[in-house]
């Protein structure tokens, strides 16, 4: 399964719109987000996606109660654990444990957020994975990730 990695969309829609053309076109099959949509109408774009999706609240997230009406049962606060395509996952926005959750071999993949700037990288036997910034407004340049969930390999993909 491909899944697209996507963080601090900050209500850039555009950025989303583009980044969920890319997943399209590399047949992404669940996307994962790692906090900061910041408004409700995120999910206008959002919503026209296929395939799944798994989301966490960040630290810039206005009105929780609205985006958790709209997402549903798609969207969580941090850290969620779950499994996808026999994989352990964790999100959390803020890296802070990404490390630790690592070195603790619970987890296959660890997504992350918050700092804006991508990271792929391994501890011990767990890819860790933040995407980058969506909107592009901190760096301007705007990037998601893409992960094979049967390989473990992952790209850093530009947005723009």
């Amino acid at each position: 399964m491909i899944v697209g990695i996507i963080s601090d969309t900050h209500d850039h829609l555009d950025n989303l719109k583009r980044a969920l053309k890319i997943f399209e076109e590399k047949k992404v099959g669940h996307i994962i987000h790692a906090g900061d949509f910041c408004s409700p109408f995120t999910w206008r774009v959002i919503k026209h996606f296929k395939g799944g999706f798994t989301g966490i609240f960040g630290n810039n997230d206005g009105e929780k109660v609205l985006l958790k009406k709209l997402f549903q049962e798609r969207i969580y606060t941090q850290p969620y654990k779950f499994t996808l395509h026999n994989r352990g996952i964790v999100i959390i926005h803020e890296p802070d444990v990404a490390d630790e959750l690592a070195e603790s071999r619970c987890f296959d993949l660890i997504v992350f957020g918050h700092t804006h700037e991508p990271v792929i990288k391994r501890v011990r036997d767990t890819l860790i994975v933040n995407p980058g910034e969506v909107c592009g407004w901190l760096y301007g340049k705007p990037t998601a990730a893409i992960i094979n969930l049967e390989t473990m390999d992952a790209e850093v993909v530009p947005i723009a």
